[in-house]
């Protein structure tokens, strides 16, 4: 069984909250807008981090991190891009490609809307954790965390880190 942090649109904000839930965590999966680096540096110095650059990331990010990311975890094959899209609305790109290789788990951020989704055409389920920095304009901080066991996602939470404007 794999324990599972996933995170998005950090926005160069980290925080003790974020870092107790990733000293929970067996990996940490961030689908990007990191920002400032120091955010990534922070998380791999906890735990083990997976994560793709977004679209605010710079040159450091992008030289750091993938567009995608394709992996599996528990026999789970799973793909993180930032800007995929959602269930029946995917981008371009990623609709072309969920034709030939769809995942059995498809994460994105960017949207900084939290949104877990069972796609019936493609069979998978899409999950975009909301946004847990500071920028944007969401009200809720969030992230997601869930256990992969044996093909089998389980214990799935949603973490409420506070309000956006709040001080953590």
């Amino acid at each position: 069984m794999t324990k599972i942090l996933l995170l998005s649109d950090s926005h160069s904000h980290m925080d003790n909250r974020i870092l107790h839930f990733t000293s929970q965590a067996d990996e940490v999966w961030h689908a990007g807008d990191i920002g400032d680096l120091a955010v990534t540096d922070a998380l791999a110095a906890v735990k083990p981090l997976r994560a793709v650059y977004g679209n605010i990331d710079d040159h450091k990010a992008r030289g750091t991190f993938p567009l995608d990311l394709r992996f599996s975890c528990e026999g789970l094959k799973v793909w993180i891009t930032h800007i995929g899209g959602y269930p029946g609305k995917y981008t371009p790109r990623v609709k072309q490609e969920m034709e030939h290789q769809a995942p059995d788990i498809f994460i994105t951020g960017h949207s900084h809307i939290l949104k877990v989704q069972w796609d019936k055409k493609f069979s998978l389920l899409h999950m975009n954790p909301g946004a847990c920095g500071k920028s944007g304009f969401h009200q809720m901080r969030t992230m997601l965390r869930f256990d992969i066991d044996a093909k089998e996602i389980k214990n799935l939470e949603v973490i409420e880190l506070g309000l956006r404007g709040k001080k953590s």
